[in-house]
């Protein structure tokens, strides 16, 4: 029962650093644009900033829960596999974003969680599979692939459709 505390603990205190890169990555992603382009005096873009990081932390309450519940299974990884599965996911999600915010780039912390449990799962899995007796062919009883795949495509055609609105509302402003 200790390692689990301890895992606990460690998962505990990886969560606050991953919530404080989190926020840091947002208040990247709203500020290097804004602030490049002299838009608007700092005062003004640090408020936007902020109401911004506030709506976004307000609403968006449910999309972490739909993440971890449907990326994969649990029922088919014991405990130990489990706290190795998001330890894992929260120490490089918080290496990315670390990273990508000291030089300044953009990413997404959604984009990065959902991978990141994508990934160690499937490499999870892949070693269950290669030292038990199971057949590679049976990898998509351990991955929640139509749940994923619906969460991939979403990220996807947010991106996609975000590009289509940005370029739309860019020509506009422009021809006014």
């Amino acid at each position: 029962m200790g390692i689990y505390a301890f895992a606990v603990g460690v998962l505990m205190v990886l969560a606050v650093a991953a919530l404080i890169f989190g926020v840091s990555n947002d208040a990247v992603n709203f500020l290097n644009s804004a602030i490049g382009s002299r838009v608007a005096p700092r005062r003004v873009i640090m408020i936007v900033a902020s109401l911004g990081i506030i709506l976004g932390v307000t609403f968006s309450s449910g999309m972490m829960e739909v993440a971890q519940k449907g990326i994969f299974h649990p029922i088919f990884f014991t405990m130990p596999e489990l706290m190795a599965i998001f330890l894992s996911v929260m120490l490089a999600n918080i290496l990315l974003l670390d990273l990508f915010n000291t030089f300044g780039l953009p990413t997404s912390t959604t984009v990065s969680v959902v991978f990141g449990l994508l990934g160690a799962s499937v490499a999870l899995s892949c070693v269950k599979l290669y030292t038990g007796d199971g057949s590679f062919l049976t990898l998509a009883r351990y991955i929640n692939t139509g749940t994923a795949l619906v969460i991939i495509s979403g990220i996807l055609l947010s991106v996609a459709l975000a590009f289509i609105v940005g370029a739309i509302v860019q020509f506009f402003t422009r021809l006014l």
